[in-house]
């Protein structure tokens, strides 16, 4: 039976009794959680635990086997593909790789979601600079991806993905692959914009110091289960041992100091001197 959700509901995410499984491997069994309008929900637990399985139900990239989904307050469970397009541009996503265009400088594929909004070029330009300025990557504006380091894709990406002003904001490990220094860099880049805009987000990540930084609440998924669901400050007090291991281990590797981020590095390779003309 479908979920009628209200439109001024505090939730805007909710995962109700979601399961979902690949052949026969089981990757999240009957999963329930919540994330209220505004609030910062962190998805913890290992490798392979379902995590970015999560990030991809919510956004119709994957099907559930079972449970409903509410995003917004509309079941979109049984979404089309062309519904699913419209809710991509309210709820965005950056990727761990940060699937930005190779063939596109950095300041055009920032620019590209803007395109279809007829914008005024000189509108357009101010939008786009204000993005790779907040995000600080106002240096590599004419530079292609391929001239970037991990980190700065990532740092470009979530400039994309705030182009269109969008609802909510899912972010796929943005601190795994990087070096220490663009790792505290991203967290503190993120945390900028969380106190900045408010804006609905979900982090997946293993790195219990962004946890720390960023997470309203924590959705732990351990054996296909929602194995902790509750406050940073919960999960930090919790009796749970294995839970404590898993905090305990990570916490081992000491978080940089807040003032250590360094602005991404611009100094790869030579940029081209025209955009591809393909």
């Amino acid at each position: 039976m479908p979920i009628n959700s209200q439109p001024d509901a505090p939730h805007f995410f909710e995962f109700h009794e979601v399961s979902k499984s690949f052949d026969d491997h089981q990757v999240l069994d009957s999963c329930s959680f919540f994330v209220n309008r505004g609030e910062t929900a962190v998805i913890m637990g290992r490798s392979g635990a379902g995590k970015s399985v999560t990030l991809k139900l919510l956004l119709g990239f994957l099907k559930p086997d079972s449970g409903r989904i509410i995003v917004d307050s509309q079941d979109v469970t049984d979404f089309t593909e062309a519904q699913f397009e419209d809710l991509r541009r309210r709820v965005t996503m950056v990727f761990q790789s940060g699937a930005l265009f190779d063939s596109l400088t950095v300041f055009e594929n920032v620019a590209f979601p803007l395109e279809t909004h007829k914008m005024d070029p000189e509108q357009l330009t101010a939008r786009v600079d204000e993005l790779l300025d907040m995000l600080e990557v106002s240096e590599v504006a004419d530079q292609y991806p391929t001239d970037l380091s991990t980190g700065t894709k990532r740092a470009v990406a979530v400039a994309r993905a705030l182009a269109e002003d969008p609802d909510a904001i899912l972010y796929d490990e943005p601190t795994t692959m990087v070096d220490p220094i663009m790792a505290a860099h991203m967290s503190n880049l993120i945390l900028k914009l969380k106190k900045k805009f408010r804006k609905t987000s979900i982090v997946v990540t293993h790195d219990t110091h962004l946890a720390k930084k960023l997470a309203d609440r924590v959705i732990f998924i351990r054996d296909s289960k929602i194995a902790f669901f509750g406050t940073w400050h919960e999960f930090e007090t919790t009796s749970d041992p294995y839970l404590k291991n898993f905090r305990l281990q990570d916490e081992l590797i000491p978080a940089l100091d807040e003032s250590v981020g360094e602005p991404p590095d611009a100094s790869a390779s030579p940029r081209p001197t025209n955009p591809p003309t393909a």
